[in-house]
């Protein structure tokens, strides 16, 4: 069972409080922040770091950094690129990444430095290398790698059924390659899940796509976008809803010209999902138990322990807390991000909002 949070924050709208103030260096914005009684209430994504600070991003109000004693709220006037952020992640000397809508952005502890990105159709993989997308941005249309060095906004290969959508007319809300999803196999191969296309597989040697229609395309009509991949401890991949699961066949693929799977049976039905043959979901993590957790947008969590399905309402009140995003901490403990509600954890039996 996962344990209670061992320092809560206060769930409020940041205000500023005093300013930790430094000078212009070259281009670069010196360490600076406000620091601020709690967090906004877009609190779109979290990260644990190596020193156990959390980084929350948001969407408008910046970034926040909170030690377990302070809390710092970093936007444009400190250097951050945009006030709109995306993805956290921490490279293996301790260097944090935030990538925005106006660009990915270091900083080392002292100050933001801009990534600048190099367009590239030179595909490599190195373990440590950080992988990004800008979500929202427009006109965007492949992943950025960072390799330490510089930034490469790589181009996808074509998709075998380009030519056939776009024939159709297809009209998404975002470009037809824009990245929703990255993920990183058991395997080290890199996945890359877009907006219309499907999802795809760099190998280190080679991408290849696969498409399911039900992964793009909702019920309703409308594209739902590749939004999470997953391969859990048994090899089967999760994507986007329980309809099913595949099972990727990596001998026949290499033969391929996409990849090559079958369809295993997916989790829950109508009466699990309240009369929905299945759920969509955005995020999914598997807890140190092997459950599976799973996160939609306004129906709260589902988490799959190998037998049944169990539903987790996040409410605030009476209303329903729209989510966004799930986050595993380094402790095992589960956060949610949500749309204008703030954060929330789950205690071992709920998902409260994260209060002090």
């Amino acid at each position: 069972m996962l344990l209670s949070l061992p320092f809560l924050l206060v769930g409020c709208t940041a205000q500023p409080q005093g300013t930790v103030h430094s000078d212009m260096e070259a281009n670069h914005v010196l360490l600076q922040g406000d620091t601020v009684s709690g967090l906004g209430r877009n609190i779109w994504y979290i990260f644990q770091d190596h020193n156990n600070n959390y980084w929350f991003g948001s969407d408008g109000e910046g970034l926040y950094r909170y030690d377990g004693l302070h809390c710092i709220n970093f936007t444009t006037e400190h250097g951050l690129p945009n006030n709109r952020v995306r993805q956290i992640q921490e490279d293996h000397e301790g260097n944090m990444y935030f990538s925005t809508l106006d660009g990915i952005c270091r900083f080392d502890g002292k100050r933001f430095e801009l990534l600048e990105a190099i367009k590239s159709d030179e595909w490599k993989s190195e373990p440590n290398d950080l992988w990004f997308y800008m979500l929202g941005k427009q006109d965007e249309s492949g992943p950025y790698r960072y390799d330490g060095k510089q930034l490469y906004n790589l181009e996808f290969p074509k998709h075998y059924l380009h030519d056939e959508f776009m024939a159709n007319g297809i009209n998404p809300f975002f470009s037809p390659y824009e990245i929703y999803s990255i993920y990183k196999d058991r395997s080290g191969s890199m996945w890359f899940g877009t907006s219309v296309f499907g999802a795809c597989r760099f190998d280190g040697t080679s991408i290849k796509w696969m498409y399911e229609k039900d992964l793009t395309i909702v019920p309703a009509g409308g594209s739902f976008g590749i939004r999470s991949i997953f391969e859990d401890r048994e090899g089967h991949f999760w994507l986007c809803n329980t309809n099913q699961r595949f099972l990727f066949d990596w001998s026949k693929t290499a033969q391929s010209d996409r990849l090559e799977y079958t369809k295993t049976q997916g989790v829950g039905d109508a009466s699990t999902f309240g009369g929905d043959a299945c759920i969509y979901f955005s995020h999914i993590v598997e807890d140190e138990n092997g459950w599976i957790w799973l996160t939609t947008w306004d129906q709260g969590v589902y988490a799959y322990d190998g037998n049944q399905v169990r539903h987790y309402p996040v409410k605030d009140g009476s209303s329903t807390v729209q989510l966004v995003s799930m986050y595993k901490d380094r402790q095992g403990r589960l956060w949610l991000g949500t749309a204008e509600k703030g954060v929330y954890c789950f205690d071992g039996s709920n998902f409260n909002k994260w209060n002090k």
